[in-house]
């Protein structure tokens, strides 16, 4: 691919030419590939119509997990978020080892591989948030829980400048990848201080099904805020808030 320079910059095509605009900015590069009706019939492109299948299986698989913690990801997610997540969706199927290539899925995979994944690379929880927690999934039960002892936020959460409010959130969610079904809860505390007096202990409960045979997923992150004559303002738009996943148990 091919950068645009000058004053204007060109969408469409010229000839065999596509000018486009990316976040990376205006681009333009060479048409070009195998005819679409080739690739779905000629023998010689197997391995890319079963590379084609399990990638767009991860790209579903991805969706219906966005999904489920939407409400958390509606200010604590990044411009590069789905990609990635689909990136890890297709490392996922690829440790399948019980289905034939192309078949994989992310049942038979390695749902664990997600633990971990973070949502927002601007505002990671991993350098955010440094109060200890206990997440876990009782899938008898169906409690999904996150618990924090108490802490002082000034000295174990690293908020962005303008910061003096924060909130802390949680989710739990139960995912049927195969139906494209989900059931999730989620917590929240109050809007609390980020300053230097020891907060309370936090613990949140998120229930899903008792007994599911369904992956399951414990969301964690922080929302910061500021305060403006007593009225509190969500910090940046969200740019900064991290969210990730911290336990995963595939079953």
């Amino acid at each position: 691919m091919a950068r645009q320079k000058g004053i204007i910059k060109l969408k469409g095509t010229i000839g065999d030419i596509t000018f486009y605009k990316t976040k990376d900015g205006h681009l333009a590069r060479e048409k070009g590939g195998v005819d679409a009706s080739r690739i779905k019939s000629d023998p010689a492109f197997q391995r890319t119509r079963e590379n084609g299948s399990e990638f767009g299986r991860a790209g579903k698989a991805g969706k219906i997990l966005r999904t489920s913690l939407r409400s958390l990801l509606l200010n604590s997610a990044d411009g590069r978020m789905v990609s990635r997540l689909t990136q890890a969706m297709v490392k996922v199927i690829q440790a399948d080892m019980v289905s034939l290539r192309g078949l994989r899925n992310v049942i038979d995979g390695e749902a664990e591989l997600l633990s971990g994944f973070e949502f927002n690379i601007q505002g990671k929880l991993g350098t955010s948030l440094f109060a200890p927690f206990v997440g876990a999934i009782d899938r008898v039960t169906g409690e999904i829980t996150v618990d924090l002892d108490v802490f002082i936020p000034a000295n174990m959460i690293v908020a962005p400048s303008g910061t003096t409010h924060y909130k802390i959130i949680s989710a739990g969610a139960e995912i049927d990848f195969e139906a494209e079904t989900f059931v999730e809860a989620h917590s929240e505390t109050a809007i609390l201080p980020w300053d230097g007096l020891p907060t309370v202990a936090i613990s949140h409960t998120n229930m899903v099904t008792p007994a599911s045979t369904k992956p399951l997923f414990l969301a964690l992150g922080v929302e910061f805020y500021q305060e403006v004559n007593g009225q509190m303002y969500a910090l940046k738009n969200g740019a900064y808030n991290p969210l990730a996943l911290v336990q995963v148990s595939g079953l």
